[in-house]
């Protein structure tokens, strides 16, 4: 007799193939940003204000969205916002800075919306004792859908030119989209309304976008472990944003070959994330999953600043992989933390919050990053200083004891 499906199974799939999609779009700036910049005659850190304003649109939903999160729910509204940003890609295709950076800004909408479109699902859906793993089953779909952009923009770029390379990967976000769409109807949890959605803004629905951030004030843990996500993520978004950039300005890498180290780097972060996941349940302990995640980004990190052309490739692509695997894998343990410390019903809230922070950081850092580049040329002292920021996560761990120190209790 055959055995029915997991109930948890569906939902986990949906989220991870959106959580991938996303990811996948938001992966594409940093992709495609050389050859942009050498047909637009931009300089090589406009990829960081190009990034930075990537990662503002996905603060703006995660910050003025959150009443469109409760109202239509968390995964139609990551549908939704997958759409404008296939849409939005069009306006790459013209040679203005302005019009790209507003580009970028919606297409950062659905990385806003993906984690708490995802949270509220899995810890809801997510098996006794598996919590963090499936957080970081989710997670690694930010990773996978990396990989998938890594190999596949720059072999698109090499064979059709950027141009039509876009439209591709316009296909790739919109189908898998659509092929979802019915899901969100029995994943949403949605309050029973029948009036109309939009609103005129009122001086309470504006006291609405506070919520998120007011949320973390519940408890101090609550609130620590969102500044750890936020430190965690200064080292992984010069990674995310730079790596490309870096080894085909610095080290004289052609595209493809740097788009296959970027590649590694995201595919150690899907194995990673899955790995710090199964860790940190096995260990019941988040501080010290996060502690070794922490140590190992922040030398990585360092590292990168350190690499020459005179490095043999299998150093630099060994040296991504770990990266992948620590600077890149922090994701859904963290995350999984946040609403294990969360009250039930704020989650979606706490989550929201927790996110902002860290789309906070991801639009500060690479864009002090670029800036200092500009002015002084130095790529390595920008990586040595991002990876020791990392080690402010193990002053920052909370170290309550509610359910022991870190420990992911029930």
């Amino acid at each position: 007799m055959n055995r029915a499906a997991p109930t948890w199974l569906m939902p986990i799939v949906a989220i991870f193939t959106l959580q991938t999609i996303s990811a996948f779009l938001n992966r594409l700036i940093p992709i495609l940003a050389p050859a942009m910049s050498e047909d637009f005659g931009w300089s090589g850190s406009t990829i960081g204000y190009l990034t930075a304003s990537n990662s503002l649109g996905g603060l703006m939903i995660l910050v003025a969205g959150s009443a469109m999160l409760k109202q239509i729910g968390g995964m139609r509204t990551l549908q939704l916002t997958l759409l404008i940003g296939a849409a939005c890609m069009a306006w790459l295709l013209i040679p203005s800075l302005a019009i790209a950076l507003i580009a970028c800004l919606f297409m950062g909408l659905s990385g806003g919306a993906a984690n708490p479109a995802g949270s509220e699902v899995l810890q809801k859906y997510s098996p006794p004792g598996k919590r963090n793993l499936m957080f970081s089953i989710k997670q690694a779909g930010v990773p996978l859908g990396g990989v998938i952009a890594g190999l596949l923009v720059p072999l698109l770029v090499v064979l059709t030119g950027w141009r039509i390379a876009l439209f591709f990967c316009a296909l790739i976000v919109l189908l898998p989209t659509m092929m979802t769409w019915r899901l969100s109807a029995s994943l949403d949890e949605t309050p029973d309304k029948k009036d109309h959605f939009f609103h005129f803004p009122t001086l309470e629905s504006l006291r609405t976008l506070t919520v998120p951030l007011a949320s973390l004030r519940h408890n101090s843990g609550l609130m620590k472990i969102s500044v750890v996500g936020s430190l965690f993520a200064i080292a992984q978004s010069c990674w995310f944003t730079f790596t490309v950039i870096y080894l085909v300005d610095q080290l004289g890498y052609p595209l493809a070959l740097a788009g296959m180290v970027f590649a590694v780097m995201q595919a150690g972060g899907v194995i990673g994330r899955i790995v710090l996941g199964w860790l940190s349940d096995y260990l019941r302990s988040a501080n010290i999953t996060l502690t070794i995640a922490a140590v190992f980004s922040a030398v990585t990190t360092a590292l990168l600043g350190l690499t020459s052309a005179a490095w043999p490739l299998w150093s630099v692509i060994t040296l991504a992989f770990v990266a992948g695997c620590s600077a890149a894998s922090w994701n859904g343990v963290q995350i999984a933390e946040v609403a294990r410390r969360s009250p039930p019903q704020m989650i979606s809230e706490t989550s929201a919050g927790s996110s902002i922070l860290v789309n906070l950081m991801n639009m500060v850092a690479p864009t002090l990053f670029a800036a200092f580049v500009a002015v002084s040329g130095r790529y390595d002292y920008a990586f040595i200083f991002a990876g020791a920021c990392s080690l402010l996560v193990l002053v920052c761990l909370p170290r309550d004891q509610r359910g022991g120190p870190g420990k992911t209790g029930k």
